[in-house]
């Protein structure tokens, strides 16, 4: 880093908190900046001079806990051409200026050479996913909603999308101790017994900031705080989403500014390869699974609280999906798998933990996948790379036919296939850690799950890789 970036202390001002890390673009990495042949770039003063403004912002930030953060960090993070839009910006459902602009259904889109997409500003939701399949017809294959406005309206709220937080999936009685004191968050499922993603008013049921929006990336920043649901201490988080080729990339990075607080985050979307159009069959039970790190599972009782149990998945059971792959309805005669996604439910919503560590040294990046889910009918394929230690699968068992299908997904005039997203509909994949690791210690995943002030940043990285299969392939 340069060395007037790398200095501890701002000039007239205090010193920069002990542990304190200040992020660069990727485009612009400390090594060029400070290259000397780079100063006669026309963009490399700019950049300086609006690093050292965000320097001081940051520290400002942290000294006074001011409401620039999101944007601050925002900007820092994003390509020095478009970093004179966020001057002035402020927490709260706003946009930074730009001639993209939201369309007339309030969607942000970005695109790459083979994948459209688009994403609204409650909850950070990815709200429509077109990618072509093996026809070469455009198929939207995420569930949501054909108008933003639609997702703050309706009460079910399944999630579509969103990022759920301040701590994804469930917490055993909603409650938690860090540091021998004890907290009692917002009881939001089972009649009250537990938590699931946040509470009543967790992190996909507001509306995010947008921070930086291009044709192929969109960056949301977000500020939780004390005390909301009854979690400890202000957070602030950036979710960025960038399309890149055949590629759906994203990072999500979350920091304590006053307290320790458990943070773990997801994607939440609702995904059917087929973009609900398969004309054979209206399930999502024809996608084909494997998972070939997840030879186990957190073990749950029948509202899926974890119980401290970590289970194996033997070869041929209901389970597996690692020893080869399977269609996820492949197993839905058989016995075992009532009650497998809880008290009277056939199907899945189980947490499978991605075994690496024998691994030693890995990079998420090019390890392999940890989940790969592809449609014959469509030939689209999914593969998931994550630096994520766990992985859950839902089948849709709650979805009852009430929500209807976007404009863009669908079969028309067909008796058959009712415009709704019925009862195994769709698949969710959610890239999380060890659900509710926070009352489990003996898993050990204090340091992934618990984070304070001047510590390291809470970060999730996924990379979404789709490809087109013009023939079956298993």
């Amino acid at each position: 880093m340069c060395k007037s970036l790398r200095s501890s202390r701002m000039r007239g001002g205090a010193p920069l908190p002990l542990g304190y890390k200040l992020p660069l673009h990727p485009t612009f990495p400390s090594h060029r900046l400070c290259c000397p042949s780079s100063r006669h770039h026309p963009l490399f003063w700019s950049a300086v001079l609006c690093a050292s403004i965000l320097c001081y912002l940051a520290w400002h930030t942290y000294t006074m806990r001011s409401t620039f953060l999101p944007v601050a960090v925002g900007a820092l993070l994003a390509p020095a051409t478009s970093l004179a839009q966020f001057v002035g910006g402020s927490g709260g459902n706003t946009t930074a200026p730009s001639s993209l602009g939201p369309d007339k259904d309030g969607k942000y889109w970005i695109s790459s050479e083979h994948i459209k997409a688009a994403f609204i500003p409650y909850g950070a939701s990815v709200s429509d996913f077109i990618i072509n399949d093996k026809y070469g017809i455009p198929r939207d294959i995420v569930a949501g909603w054909d108008n933003a406005t639609y997702y703050e309206t309706d009460r079910q709220h399944p999630h579509f999308g969103g990022v759920p937080g301040r701590y994804a999936n469930r917490i055993k009685n909603g409650t938690f101790e860090i540091d021998g004191e004890k907290y009692q968050i917002d009881l939001n499922d089972n009649n009250g017994l537990d938590t699931l993603h946040g509470g009543s008013d967790g992190w996909d049921w507001r509306n995010f900031t947008i921070v930086s929006h291009t044709n192929n990336s969109i960056t949301f920043s977000f500020t939780d705080p004390d005390g909301k649901e009854g979690f400890p201490g202000e957070v602030v988080s950036l979710i960025t989403y960038t399309l890149n080729g055949w590629n759906w990339d994203f990072k999500m990075i979350a920091v304590p500014t006053t307290k320790k607080t458990p943070i773990m985050l997801s994607s939440h979307t609702y995904w059917n390869l087929d973009g609900f159009s398969n004309n054979e069959t209206s399930l999502a039970l024809n996608h084909t699974l494997h998972m070939p790190y997840n030879g186990q599972r957190v073990g749950v009782d029948n509202i899926l609280i974890p119980t401290g149990e970590i289970l194996a998945n033997e070869k041929g059971s209901v389970n597996d999906f690692w020893s080869a792959p399977k269609q996820i309805g492949a197993d839905f005669s058989k016995p075992e798998l009532k009650n497998n996604c809880g008290f009277n439910c056939t199907g899945y919503d189980n947490c499978w933990i991605v075994n690496r560590n024998d691994l030693g040294p890995y990079n998420w990046r090019t390890e392999g996948y940890v989940a790969r889910m592809q449609s014959e009918w469509s030939g689209i394929q999914l593969e998931v790379y994550t630096d994520q230690d766990a992985f859950q699968m839902y089948s849709c068992s709650q979805q009852n036919g009430s929500v209807a299908l976007k404009k863009s997904q669908g079969l028309f005039d067909d008796a058959k296939f009712p415009r709704i997203i019925p009862k195994y509909g769709c698949v969710v994949l959610e890239v999380q850690d060890w659900i509710d690791g926070i009352n489990n210690p003996a898993w050990g995943r204090t340091k992934k799950q618990i984070y304070e002030p001047g510590g390291d940043p809470y970060v999730l990285q996924a990379s979404y890789r789709f490809s087109i299969n013009s023939t079956s392939s298993s």
